[in-house]
């Protein structure tokens, strides 16, 4: 992968990390099963950006971001569905 790909792959992770908090901070009622999609997706995408642009610290944080919005994610999906139930 391109350098310049990485880079673009890493912004479009950072504007759903923006976008995510903004929602978070702008909306009466969070739906946590987008706050935390939108969290892992950037997660993921700001990772693959790492691959090439290897960053020991970044790398860690975006790790342990993705688990908790994964776990995040998990739990709210798991709440939506006995909603229903």
């Amino acid at each position: 992968m391109s350098g310049g790909l990485a880079d673009a792959i890493g912004l479009v992770g950072s504007v759903l990390f923006v976008a995510a908090f903004g929602y978070a901070n702008w909306t009466k009622a969070i739906d946590k099963r987008l706050f935390n999609l939108l969290n892992l997706l950037g997660s993921a995408l700001l990772l693959i950006s790492l691959s090439v642009h290897f960053n020991l610290a970044a790398f860690v944080l975006e790790s342990v971001w993705a688990v908790i919005a994964l776990i995040g994610l998990v739990a709210a999906l798991r709440s939506a569905w006995k909603e229903r139930a």
